[in-house]
C-alpha cells in the first residue's frame, strides 16, 4: 500500500502501538468461527467488513454532502460513498495528468475502457492543458 504524508501521519495514532491484526476494526468481539486473520489478537474484535466500513463513511459524509441542511434532516439526506470518494481521487488524478498506466495501477483496473469514467477532465483542465501547448505562451517563457 502507498499512503500519502497526511494519511501515513494519522496512521500511528490508529495503529495504536499495535504490531499486527487488522487495522478497522468492528465494536464488538468476532464471532466463533472468524478466520484468525481477521480478529485482532489485542482486542479479540473482528476485521470491520468494506460493507459496515462504506455505511459508517456515508452515514458521516451526510452533512459535509449538504452543507445547507439541517442536522434534523440528517436521516433524510444522502452522504458521499467509498467508491465515489475513489472516483474522485482517479478523476483529480487524470486532470494533473497522470499517465494511462499508473491510473490502471491505481485503480487496479486491467483495462483502459474500464478508466474512461474517471477521465473525464473538467473545464479547468482542459484550459490549463491547452494553454501548457500553446506555442505562443511557450515562446513568452
Amino acid at each position: 500500500m502507498h499512503w500519502q504524508s497526511g494519511t501515513a501521519q494519522l496512521l500511528p495514532r490508529l495503529i495504536a502501538r499495535r504490531t499486527r491484526g487488522p487495522l478497522f476494526l468492528t465494536d464488538r468481539k468476532a464471532p466463533a468461527g472468524t478466520p484468525t486473520l481477521d480478529v485482532c489478537p489485542e482486542t479479540g474484535r473482528a476485521r470491520l467488513s468494506y460493507r459496515r466500513a462504506e455505511e459508517i463513511f456515508e452515514e458521516n459524509t451526510r452533512l459535509p454532502t449538504n452543507p445547507l441542511a439541517s442536522p434534523g434532516d440528517i436521516e433524510d439526506l444522502d452522504g458521499w460513498t467509498l467508491h465515489r470518494l475513489r472516483h474522485s481521487a482517479l478523476t483529480h488524478d487524470a486532470e494533473d495528468g497522470t499517465s494511462t498506466p499508473m491510473l490502471l495501477a491505481r485503480s487496479r483496473h486491467a483495462s483502459v475502457r474500464s478508466l474512461e469514467r474517471y477521465a473525464r477532465p473538467g473545464v479547468d483542465s482542459i484550459a490549463r492543458h491547452v494553454a501548457e501547448g500553446d506555442p505562443a505562451a511557450r515562446r513568452r517563457r
